[in-house]
């Protein structure tokens, strides 16, 4: 194996456990939600005036399907739809008080699972963070070009 491979490899490995260490303590502590539901959630909390079209580049997600999970977590009483007086063909969404406290509990939950991982980037020197974080932006612009030859719009 060659070491473009053993980084690959080890960057599903790593992901996965990292998503299987936390999916118990996520489901419990957000008992009846998707993990879709609580990144929509995230990503409104998140961002400044999210729409539809601004929401689904962010997840990665059609506005098709985008659209079909705000419904939902309007229905839910998480999130509601507005508009603003200068654009009133533009729908923004906000969270409600009940979206404010799922947002809080997975921010809380975010940071548990930081503070838990923090003996290891205690280790990290500055160049090595400098040099992760490179690649990850390389690897990053690299597939969004990928992306966009296939004439897929993300950003």
């Amino acid at each position: 194996m060659n070491k473009q491979e053993q980084v690959m490899m080890d960057f599903r490995d790593l992901f996965n456990k990292m998503a299987w260490l936390n999916k118990s303590k996520m489901e419990d502590s957000l008992k009846g939600y998707k993990p879709s539901e609580v990144h929509c959630i995230e990503a409104i909390g998140k961002n400044a005036d999210p729409n539809v079209t601004k929401l689904a580049e962010s997840l990665y997600m059609t506005r098709g399907a985008l659209s079909k999970l705000t419904k939902k977590l309007m229905e839910k009483g998480l999130i509601e739809s507005y508009q603003k007086p200068e654009n009133k063909k533009e729908i923004y969404f906000r969270l409600t008080e009940q979206g404010k406290v799922i947002y809080n509990i997975h921010e809380e939950l975010h940071k548990e699972f930081q503070e838990r991982d923090q003996a290891v980037f205690e280790q990290v020197t500055e160049e090595q963070f400098d040099a992760m974080l490179r690649f990850i932006h390389a690897y990053s612009r690299h597939l969004d070009t990928e992306i966009m030859k296939k004439g897929i719009s993300i950003h």
